[in-house]
């Protein structure tokens, strides 16, 4: 099933499906694509900031970062079974 990043759940590991920036900021898809969000990508949701859930806490890959709530929904996910390596 393919989710969009924000909305995954804590710490249940995910590929990245897809990039789709928003069409007033269209520069967010070739950033996130730089930092490591690529098709086939392992990623995992870590934290949501308090209050409000911004911003998100993501690992991809081996390096972590911090994004807004806006820019992790533009990243769509597929969820991993438990044994799945990614």
């Amino acid at each position: 099933m393919t989710s969009t990043l924000d909305q995954h759940p804590l710490g249940e590991p995910a590929s990245v499906h897809a990039v789709l920036p928003p069409a007033d900021a269209p520069e967010w898809g070739r950033w996130l694509e730089e930092i490591g969000f690529i098709p086939g990508e392992r990623v995992t949701l870590m934290a949501r900031g308090m209050p409000g859930g911004d911003p998100l806490m993501v690992r991809v890959g081996d390096s972590t970062f911090a994004l807004r709530r806006a820019e992790a929904a533009c990243v769509q996910v597929r969820g991993l079974s438990a044994g799945t390596a990614g």
